[in-house]
């Protein structure tokens, strides 16, 4: 039995692989998905230039439609989900449903919509996305 060993290509970039796991968890965190150190954001959703620990810079990242999408995604499921049990065991009156699903789904959309553009910007920094790859995208065109 013969082990085989590729050396793949990352997407945009020409050398070695990043954890992509490692990556995504570190941004979900809002750290950066290099060192795990550094804060992602500057604030609720404004990315930092570069990371004040590694020096990683983050200018570049396209991570700007994809996070809403996944938390409407994400929340739309856990709300639908928790409606129609609440309306299974019981009927609320039309205000009580405003009352509770209104703000729960504004509080997930919040919680969940810079962990999830963080996660966005590690995925593209570990497949070497949008400039992530350490060359001059500008050269390629």
């Amino acid at each position: 039995m013969t082990v085989r060993q590729e050396t793949r290509l990352e997407l945009g970039g020409k050398a070695g692989q990043r954890d992509l796991v490692t990556a995504l968890k570190r941004g979900f965190l809002c750290r950066c998905p290099n060192c795990g150190k550094g804060r992602l954001f500057k604030s609720f959703l404004r990315s930092v230039d570069a990371c004040a620990q590694c020096g990683e810079t983050y200018h570049h990242h396209r991570a700007d439609d994809l996070p809403p999408y996944l938390t409407i995604f994400i929340v739309g499921h856990v709300v639908v989900a928790l409606f129609m049990g609440v309306e299974e065991i019981g009927d609320l009156p039309l205000w009580a449903h405003l009352a509770i699903w209104v703000p729960l789904t504004t509080v997930f959309t919040l919680a969940l919509l810079q962990p999830i553009k963080g996660a966005t910007i590690g995925l593209q920094w570990a497949l070497r996305m949008h400039g992530f790859g350490g060359e001059d995208e500008t050269t390629h065109h």
